[in-house]
């Protein structure tokens, strides 16, 4: 069905939309060097045990479940002349910069004699009180910078391009802070003298660039239009959310999904303890062949996806991606296995190859599924327009900003119980970043079931007490194939979940199509009405 107002349907510039995409890209840069600080940087620089990272993390979820609603709320209240979304742009990346340095400034948690408990306590609280706080920060910038989205053009073939720009972009974005960051950090670590100061100095580059390209999306986009704050409160928002099913079967499929973050949440360390050790050029090298594999799957099938579109349904094109992504995962980690009886494991050429075309067939898996993600949560807020005559941008987009973060959670909390089952936490990883730091290849010396002692520590800590243990051929076993489980098995797992919700999706194609043209024909009379007063 054509809308015969389509021609006169308000839209962005190419300049806006070029700003935006920048200051996607700047976004995603601050949200994935928090995602290396929370996955690498807490448990492997300043050596929080994961037992503790876990238990925090409960709390940090609990934390989200609060600001995420409540913040869709208060934008979906405000009305000023700048817009429900454009106020919280101008200020939020001040904000993201400032707490990002203070989280990378917190001290190593130490082990060994003499140690206070204290400063052990002081330790963990200010790398986690400062996460609280920069996740608020963050919650106040994302929101209202996808919501500006669906404000930013009233033509769906637009936003649904702009979107995926988007991801596209974004994933630019986290590409070159993933790719990057964490080699970079440690060469200039090595060359300071310390892995901590080589990370605060990079972050400190990173958040500078990041937030100034943030801050363009406040100062130079426009909303399109401006539709009446609503006065709902958060328990009736939860509500409201929850009823409208569509957006309903779209949030649990994204939770039942969250186990499919442990791919980019153990990518450093597995690239740095089983591919490369504490080279930074072997770093980048690795993390190119297998993060750059994953990310070329994933702009390649965001770019495709409105192509896609054209001749499948979003229902149909989200449920087989998910099932399509069970495939490569299965195969990488029966390469892992075939792999313990090859010399250098899965750096043979002969197993590497095929290991990096497989992570780039889960990055297409995972381009379409964040793209689509994106496309079905405005058709929600569009859906609840059409039949409530409200428009919650901001407390829609708010439940994929908590989805994003419950997934990395969710993820997180997988692997630090891992991590404590088979002891890879605390002075541990220590000891096997000592293990790396002295050119001994962990991967070489792990043996299943092997008691053997493949290398001693001594060190001492900050109070001059002495530090001492030893790693077994059996732990670096048990390290390194719960990394590869929980890469792949479980992400796997996940997948076939996530279509449970979506099998029978609400909202079709004919369906959408009437509600738009309803939509557009209404904004068109009240614009008229508005002229005539």
């Amino acid at each position: 069905m054509q809308n015969p107002a389509a021609s006169k349907l308000r839209t962005y510039t190419p300049r806006e939309r070029n700003f935006y995409l920048a200051g996607m890209f700047g976004q995603n840069i601050m949200y994935s060097i928090i995602g290396i600080y929370a996955s690498y940087y807490i448990r492997n620089v300043l050596f929080i045990p994961a037992a503790i990272v876990g238990v925090v993390l409960v709390i940090a979820e609990i934390w989200d479940a609060i600001n995420d609603p409540i913040m869709g709320t208060i934008v979906d209240r405000t009305h000023t002349k700048l817009g429900k979304c454009r106020p919280y742009l101008m200020w939020a990346p001040g904000l993201v910069f400032l707490t990002t340095m203070l989280l990378f400034m917190g001290a190593k948690y130490e082990f060994g004699a003499n140690v206070s408990m204290w400063k052990n306590v002081g330790v963990v609280a200010w790398a986690f009180g400062f996460y609280l706080c920069w996740d608020l920060a963050y919650t106040v910038g994302d929101i209202p910078l996808w919501g500006i989205t669906a404000l930013m053009t009233e033509d769906e073939k637009h936003r649904q391009k702009l979107q995926a720009l988007a991801r596209i972009v974004g994933g630019f974005g986290s590409g070159v802070a993933i790719l990057a960051f964490q080699p970079i950090s440690v060469a200039v670590g090595q060359s300071m003298g310390s892995e901590r100061s080589g990370f605060i100095l990079v972050a400190l580059v990173y958040s500078v660039v990041g937030c100034a390209l943030f801050q363009l999306v406040g100062i130079f986009t426009r909303e399109k239009f401006h539709p009446p704050p609503t006065g709902n409160s958060v328990g009736m928002n939860f509500k409201m959310a929850w009823q409208n099913k569509p957006f309903r079967q779209i949030l649990v499929s994204g939770v039942l999904a969250s186990p499919r973050n442990l791919t980019m949440l153990i990518a450093f360390d597995m690239v740095t303890f089983y591919f490369a050790g504490k080279d930074p050029g072997k770093i980048l090298y690795y993390i190119a062949l297998i993060g750059g594999g994953l990310f070329v799957g994933m702009f390649t099938a965001s770019a495709l996806t409105p192509k896609l579109l054209e001749y499948t349904t979003k229902k149909k094109l989200y449920n087989t991606v998910n099932l399509v992504d069970v495939v490569p995962n299965v195969l990488i980690f029966a390469l892992y296995l075939i792999s313990l009886n090859v010399r250098g494991g899965l750096t043979n050429v002969a197993l590497l190859i095929p290991t990096m075309i497989l992570f780039a067939v889960k990055g297409v898996a995972l381009g379409i599924f964040s793209v689509l993600q994106t496309n079905m949560a405005a058709d929600a807020v569009d859906y609840e327009d059409y039949v409530n005559h409200r428009r919650p941008d901001g407390v829609f987009f708010s439940g994929m900003t908590f989805l994003a973060k419950i997934n990395t959670g969710i993820s997180t909390l997988i692997y630090a119980f891992l991590s404590a089952i088979v002891g890879f936490s605390g002075l541990n990883i220590e000891m096997l970043q000592s293990m790396a730091d002295s050119g001994s290849a962990p991967r070489e010396l792990m043996r299943r079931g092997s008691e053997a002692v493949v290398y001693h520590y001594s060190n001492t800590n900050y109070a001059g007490g002495l530090v001492t243990g030893s790693l077994t051929g059996g732990q670096l076993f048990n390290f390194f194939t719960m990394m590869f489980f929980a890469v792949t098995i479980i992400p796997a797992v996940a997948s076939v979940l996530a279509v449970i919700p979506t099998w029978k999706y609400a909202l079709t194609p004919e369906k959408l199509d009437e509600i738009l043209v309803a939509l557009q024909e209404r904004r068109r009379v009240e614009g008229e009405l508005a002229e005539e007063e």
